[in-house]
């Protein structure tokens, strides 16, 4: 028998309370591992999904100077949820803060195919990049990450969901 699911059938819902203890256990594990005495000089989040875990760790670590680059990999498909495609940068972060990388911490929520970290990557090939969840393909653009899941799931972020009510399984009485 073929495996025919939908992404949301082996979905990893993640919560709101679930994204911010995975994201300060990323700044505890960034903690003291900077190149100047163990200090970072500034956060990067990848938009839009690293905004909320940089946040988190940018507050954790005491990093003021935080700045965003803006990457484009994915776009709406037909039949399927989301396509993967040739990433590009839509805005780059302050080029005098960021020089080769070497201080910053790039933060990201997920790393999939590992597209739009090989891209940042070769912009900033001093940075450290880390990310909250990572998926094997993409595992080996990531200097630092928290929980690994398998390739073929699909991780509900809490800024893509909404609450509502649910019939329950056997009707109701």
């Amino acid at each position: 028998m073929s495996d025919h699911r939908l992404p949301h059938e082996k979905g990893f819902h993640i919560s709101w309370d679930q994204i911010h203890r995975d994201s300060r256990a990323l700044a505890w594990r960034l903690d003291g591992q900077g190149p100047d005495d163990g200090a970072w000089r500034a956060v990067v989040a990848i938009t839009r999904g690293g905004m909320a875990p940089a946040m988190i760790v940018s507050r954790e670590l005491d990093i003021r100077t935080v700045d965003t680059i803006s990457v484009k990999s994915y776009h709406a498909g037909g039949g399927k949820a989301d396509q993967q495609s040739e990433a590009e940068v839509l805005k780059s972060p302050d080029t005098e803060l960021m020089g080769d990388g070497e201080g910053i911490l790039i933060i990201d929520d997920l790393v999939d195919s590992g597209k739009t970290l090989e891209l940042v990557r070769q912009l900033y090939p001093k940075a450290h990049f880390a990310t909250v969840y990572a998926k094997p393909k993409g595992r080996p653009q990531v200097d630092t990450f928290i929980t690994e899941v398998s390739q073929d799931t699909w991780i509900f972020f809490p800024w893509d969901m909404a609450l509502q009510y649910v019939e329950p399984y056997r009707g109701t009485d």
